[in-house]
């Protein structure tokens, strides 16, 4: 009784290759793997209406030129929301992805995702979950998706959809707490994501032991990682793909 036969990549770019294209779109997903990922991370959320689309923050002020709560955005007014211009004028008119867009474009390029359910305050994990999961798993391969959340009603409810071998996940931490193990046993967890600053040795040396990979965001300075790898880290979430993968051949 396996997980997926996922070939863990030492390298994901971080809502696609957001160094280089603005965050959570197409072009930046194109852009990773024009760099030469084959694995993304992104965010998925849901708008107003139920559509799920690939957002990280909890409005849309940031990353468009546009102001309001995502929940409160419909997919129609989604659509009129620049997403690119704030990153560079290249990007105008680069339109905020639906989840079914992106899966699609994950399929045409062969590219494997983490795809974190993003759970911002006071939005409800289990609507999340029951519309965006079903589709994920209709459209992907075991082997190219990672379920990863900070949230455990998500992991626990996203178990539900699917066994170990059909889908894999990964919890999200900040600091490490003491009940790692056990949330990870909880939901027959694959891999354990945390903040690469605040992993402390010993707590990779136990998740290697137990047989969960271990996927560290955000790190973004290759040098600075790389006394890590000794650890057992399995791959890296990055913004600077291009870079790790630069250093990564000359080490």
């Amino acid at each position: 009784m396996t997980h997926p036969a996922i070939q863990v990549p030492a390298l994901i770019a971080h809502r696609g290759y957001s160094a280089a294209a603005p965050e959570n779109t197409l072009a930046a997903v194109r852009a990773a793997h024009q760099a030469g990922a084959t694995w993304v991370e992104l965010d998925v959320q849901l708008l107003a209406d139920g559509t799920p689309v690939i957002w990280h923050d909890a409005d849309v002020a940031r990353c468009s030129n546009g102001r309001g709560a995502l929940a409160s955005i419909s997919w129609a007014k989604a659509q009129t929301l620049d997403v690119g211009s704030w990153f560079g004028d290249r990007f105008a008119g680069e339109k905020m992805p639906s989840l079914e867009a992106m899966l699609a474009l994950l399929n045409e390029l062969e590219m494997g995702v983490n795809m974190e359910i993003k759970v911002n305050k006071g939005r409800d994990p289990i609507a999340l979950v029951d519309r965006a999961l079903p589709e994920m798993l209709d459209s992907l391969p075991p082997e190219r998706l990672i379920i990863s959340s900070f949230n455990a009603s998500a992991l626990t409810h996203c178990r539900q959809f699917a066994s170990k071998e059909r889908l894999a996940l990964g919890v999200l931490f900040g600091s490490v707490p003491k009940t790692w193990r056990a949330q990870c046993e909880a939901i027959d967890a694959y891999s354990v994501h945390p903040d690469w600053p605040r992993l402390k040795r010993a707590q990779a040396a136990a998740m290697q032991q137990d047989g969960y990979q271990i996927l560290c965001y955000t790190a973004n300075d290759p040098s600075a990682f790389h006394s890590r790898w000794a650890w057992g880290i399995a791959g890296v979430i990055t913004d600077e793909p291009a870079a790790f993968k630069r250093f990564l051949a000359s080490h």
